[in-house]
Formats: C-alpha cells, structure tokens, sequence
C-alpha cells in the first residue's frame, strides 16, 4: 500500500499504485485534460491530493462503463466550467447511462441464453450417462 507524506500528498509511483493507472497514464490524462494541472513539490514532481484520487476514481468508473476518452475529456471541460454546466453534465452522464443500461441489458439477454444451452447440454450429458448406466 502507497505511503502518505506529511503533506498528505502522493507522488506519482504511490497514485499508480492507488488507482491502478500507470504513470505514463497519468501524464497523459494530465496532457489531454482528464485530470487538471497536478501541484508539484518544490523537487517539481508531481504530488496528488485527495480530490485527484476522488476524480481518478470516477473517471475510472467512466472508463469501465464504456464512455469513449472524447466523452470523459467533454465532462472534464464542463466540469471545469463550474455550477454553470451543470445541466450539461447532467445530460452527458444521462445519456451514458441509457448506453450502459443497453448494453446491461444485452449482455443479459445473452447470459440468458448461454444459460439456457448450459442446460440443455447438462439434460444431455444426465440423459447419455443414465443411458451408459443402464449397460452395466
């Protein structure tokens, strides 16, 4: 587990290992505009507070849900427009989770029927060893 400094920041190495995100990763979230200009030490390396943690977290949760980079770099813009974007947000996390629930679903609907084969080939596989069974 990653140390805390006295300072309560994390370097880079320590936040890799928090988030699971790499540090070329981190760089280039940084660079692209997913996570803000991270404060540096006075050695000028990067030191990460509790509130980048908390946004990797949720762009984490973006990224697993299937939201493109394009998609979590519009939230981060509007993000930083401040309470006057809100509503942009709102709309933008709306309509990712009508995807995510669609594609819930689908992959529902098909574990559904493998399922359904997983049984039928159990019923086969009962049916072929009572009939071996019986030869006994």
């Amino acid at each position: 587990m990653a140390t805390e400094r006295i300072d309560g920041t994390l370097t880079i190495a320590e936040t890799s290992q928090l988030t699971g995100l790499t540090p070329s990763t981190l760089r280039y979230y940084e660079r692209i505009g997913l996570i803000d200009s991270v404060e540096r030490g006075p050695d000028g390396r990067r030191r990460y507070q509790a509130a980048d943690l908390a946004w990797m977290a949720f762009l984490l949760r973006l990224r697993t849900t299937g939201m493109p980079i394009q998609g979590m770099v519009a939230f981060a813009e509007l993000r930083r427009g401040g309470d006057a974007t809100v509503r942009e947000r709102l709309e933008l996390l709306e309509k990712h989770q009508a995807q995510v629930r669609a594609r819930y679903e689908a992959v529902m609907r098909s574990l559904d029927a493998i399922d359904n084969k997983i049984a039928h080939y159990e019923r086969l596989v009962e049916e072929h060893d009572g009939d071996s069974g019986r030869e006994a």
